[in-house]
């Protein structure tokens, strides 16, 4: 059993790590600098909505060299054990905070495989600090990596993770999307509120 778990995680990570002849392309023109605050896509969004309860608003700024730091603080709602973060949540975390990584293409990504690496349990309060870089793109694949820091940015790692993400068109998210919430999003967009159509994860 051990063997065959091995080897599914050896095949996910493959997936998840960029070929040989991937680029780190630079940014597109207007992609969010070094040192920029990168506002939430959408206020609904789990991960970095300001208007989700039981969100994860993380807040997120720029690097260089195709980088994004981010940072949350894990609440009560993000339990699993007592006084201990959920392992789904976090995953979703790691997401979120690779996810903004398309931000510097300007063009909607959805993940397609996530491999995750649980390496010490994040307490209830803990301030967690993630840090993700592109690590090569191929065509409408993106491959990304991040580690996750208890308490300071250089502080133990927590979790390590890397995945897929595929730039897809906007036809995507209003195909499959709820028709109510995409006009609600539509109808924030239009009152001067965030643009998800070019950001990730739906």
């Amino acid at each position: 059993m051990a063997a065959g778990a091995n080897a599914r995680r050896g095949a996910a990570e493959g997936v998840t790590h960029p070929p040989d002849d991937a680029a780190r392309p630079q940014p597109m023109a207007g992609a969010p600098l070094p040192g920029d605050r990168v506002p939430s896509h959408y206020r609904w969004c789990m991960g970095c909505g300001s208007d989700h309860p039981g969100g994860l608003h993380m807040k997120v700024i720029a690097g260089d060299d195709l980088t994004m730091h981010c940072q949350l603080v894990v609440s009560d709602f993000h339990q699993g054990a007592p006084g201990l973060a959920h392992g789904g949540i976090m995953t979703t975390a790691m997401d979120e905070a690779m996810g903004v990584l398309n931000r510097f293409f300007g063009k909607p990504a959805v993940t397609v495989h996530l491999a995750v690496d649980f390496r010490r349990p994040v307490p209830v309060g803990t301030t967690l600090f993630i840090r993700t870089r592109v690590a090569g793109v191929r065509g409408r694949k993106v491959f990304t990596e991040g580690t996750a820091h208890i308490g300071d940015p250089d502080g133990p790692i927590a979790i390590g993770a890397t995945a897929l993400f595929l730039q897809v068109p906007l036809e995507h998210f209003l195909e499959h999307g709820s028709p109510d919430h995409i006009a609600q999003a539509v109808a924030d967009r239009a009152a001067g509120g965030p643009s998800w159509i070019a950001e990730v994860n739906p």
